[in-house]
């Protein structure tokens, strides 16, 4: 691995430049800028995510230093400041400031939802959304909070790693939040590279043992591991138009280009978690300058949209050319290795222990049970890690990184999580998928009626627009296709590098269509399991199921009812000396955010056995359910049925009930 070689890793040459003022402002005589900040805070200054839970008079006092340090810092800088908690938090409160702060938590406005497709397969879940989908006051998010706060509404901030330390470095050295209002004076100092960073060198490429850093904060939480950590978003497609720009990295646990500092539309992303009194001086002064830089942004939203945070973009590809090397293969092997060696030394000490008698621990006590894991095969990694390019080419390593290559402008992003297929429509036209081409290519053949199912595909696949007509979408292509760019983390759509009114801006035409097709799906689905059929004699018990919502919020039931043909019973229970099954009923939820109750059946009557029990009429049962997320529940129901004369084979149905 080379660590002596400076590469440039990120392409700074096709960012966006800094949006700059039409006139920089100034500082008035008291040394502040004229502006309005509100600041809404929440968060204490110590990490509590995945700790012990704490003594709430201790987080309070936390919480309440922090504001305070915020809030006269703030004060110092600017004409008019306001401090409130999040959980007092409005979005109209922000019309009358022209930069928000969030570091804390905001009343929820829509609980998280779990989504599902038009085939029911789960896609990635929101987050809780604590401010509407179309806020566009400028804004700055503290450290998680651009996850926590925005990203439900499609921001890029999202949580890549909650890992930032307490220096930055590869940033944009002539970026305004670098220049003024406020004077920075940089103090600069060649650091180690991050350790972490040079696991990632498949994506960025060889990296310098030393990197130039400056110290945004006095303590970090490597310094003090219960100090309060920062957050960096993804870097993939982070940069894609006008709407964002990458400002600055920091010393964390991922790529070397993680984004500690950034804006998308409307937020700007402040990664680093430190309060003003934890901040060095030049960072005080980066972060005034951030207020002022983004209160600009006021009125101007995200165009783009990233809907789905585990989206895969075309840097993916790395990442699976990489996974399929020998190489990596070798490696991987090597890791095995080291791992049963390691982990048989400690059999054999937990052993020798055991042998003198010695308490083990549990640790020890599961080195005890400890097997090697076999070497995978060439064929059983490749099998794993090449996905659907091993059925093309099998065993032959080799081959790999050339199906990558040559495939590369073909690859879809588009669905599910970390997900890459082929486009074989735009492989078959020979034509980039975001390439411009495409689409005229598309509407050429919807104007020449050939090829228009395909045509079709793609206009779907790669705009937000929905035209009726050929006529229509050669206006609209005519119109504004120099102004036209391609998002990956977006959604892998064509876009107008324009105002989101736009046609084929609209962001939410697609997740409308989505939830229309789901709401469709959940209601033809809930009808079908809703529905009562007869019994027959043929068919002698008949169930069914629905949600029925209770009296309080995240509460209701799952109602079973069953319908018998006369004279035929289910067995409640079945004695030890009858041959009989029982009936049961299983229920499992997503396995967080909901729990689910004990069955509530009605009495059955005493059969012939002393312990067997029956039902012989309709009745029904409930399985309560308490949730904070809406979700699938599966309900699986099995039986036996008998009459007088015979008994019927094991029967079982499995129904899937949204709980909404």
């Amino acid at each position: 691995m080379l660590r002596n070689t400076f590469v440039v890793w990120l392409a700074l040459a096709v960012l966006i430049p800094a949006a700059s003022f039409a006139q920089t402002p100034r500082l008035n005589r008291d040394g502040k800028v004229d502006l309005k900040v509100l600041y809404v805070g929440g968060q204490p200054d110590f990490e509590t995510s995945g700790r012990p839970k704490q003594d709430p008079a201790v987080v309070e006092a936390s919480v309440v230093a922090r504001m305070a340090s915020f809030e006269g810092f703030l004060k110092e800088k600017f004409t008019t400041v306001k401090s409130i908690r999040g959980t007092d938090y409005k979005a109209e409160m922000s019309d009358d400031y022209d930069v928000t702060i969030f570091d804390g938590r905001l009343p929820v406005l829509e609980p998280v939802k779990h989504a599902y497709d038009r085939k029911g397969n789960s896609i990635p879940p929101y987050r809780p959304r604590m401010l509407p989908h179309d806020f566009d006051r400028a804004a700055i998010t503290i450290a998680s909070m651009g996850e926590v706060v925005t990203r439900a509404i499609g921001s890029k901030n999202d949580w890549y790693c909650l890992c930032l330390d307490a220096d930055a470095h590869n940033w944009v050295a002539d970026h305004p939040i670098f220049k003024g209002p406020f004077p920075v004076k940089m103090t600069t100092k060649m650091k180690p590279t991050p350790e972490y960073a040079f696991h990632y060198t498949y994506y960025t490429g060889p990296l310098p043992d030393s990197t130039l850093m400056w110290r945004v904060q006095h303590v970090g939480y490597m310094d003090d591991p219960n100090a309060l950590i920062g957050m960096v978003a993804r870097p993939w497609g982070y940069v894609e138009a006008n709407d964002s720009e990458y400002i600055s990295s920091g010393v964390c646990g991922k790529t070397i280009d993680a984004v500690a500092l950034g804006r998308h539309g409307n937020f700007f992303h402040w990664g680093f978690a430190a309060a003003p009194n934890n901040m060095t001086d030049e960072a005080k002064e980066v972060f005034a300058n951030a207020v002022v830089y983004i209160s600009q942004f006021n009125g101007k939203p995200m165009l783009v949209r990233k809907d789905n945070d585990r989206i895969a973009t075309r840097e993916f590809v790395k990442e699976l050319k990489y996974l399929v090397s020998r190489e990596a293969y070798e490696e991987n092997q090597a890791r095995n290795r080291e791992y049963n060696e390691r982990s048989l030394a400690l059999q054999k000490a937990a052993q020798e222990k055991q042998a003198k008698g010695e308490t083990l621990t549990q640790e020890e006590q599961f080195y005890l049970t400890f097997k090697p894991r076999p070497e995978q095969t060439l064929e059983q990694y490749l099998s794993r890690y090449g996905r659907e390019a091993y059925a093309i080419l099998g065993n032959d390593i080799d081959k790999y990184a050339s199906y990558y290559d040559e495939n590369l402008p073909y690859f879809y992003g588009g669905v599910g999580m970390y997900a890459m297929e082929i486009d074989e429509d735009c492989k078959a036209w020979g034509i980039a998928n975001n390439d411009v081409k495409l689409l005229d290519k598309a509407i050429s053949c919807l104007e020449k009626g050939v090829e228009v199912d395909c045509a079709k595909r793609i206009l779907d696949r790669y705009t937000l627009c929905d035209f009726a007509t050929a006529k229509e979408w050669r206006s609209w292509y005519k119109k504004y296709h120099k102004k036209m760019f391609f998002t990956e983390s977006g959604g892998w759509f064509f876009m107008i590098d324009g105002p989101v009114t736009l046609p084929g801006n609209d962001f939410y035409a697609k997740k409308r269509q989505r939830e229309e097709a789901e709401a469709a799906f959940v209601a033809a689905m809930a009808a079908d399991n809703a529905r009562l059929d007869i019994p027959s004699y043929q068919n002698p018990v008949c169930v069914s199921a629905k949600w029925v919502p209770g009296d309080k919020k995240g509460e209701g039931n799952i109602e079973l009812n069953f319908a018998l043909y006369q004279g035929f019973h289910l067995y409640k229970t079945v004695s030890d000396q009858d041959p009989y099954i029982a009936l049961s009923v299983e229920a499992k939820g997503p396995g967080y955010g909901m729990r689910i109750g004990e069955l509530i059946a009605p009495p059955a009557r005493p059969f012939e056995t002393p312990g067997t029990t029956v039902y012989d009429n309709d009745f029904k049962m409930l399985i309560p359910v308490s949730y904070e997320y809406t979700g699938p529940v599966t309900c699986t129901v099995g039986w036996q049925a008998c009459d007088d004369k015979m008994c019927t084979a094991p029967m079982e149905k499995e129904f899937t009930v949204m709980i909404q």
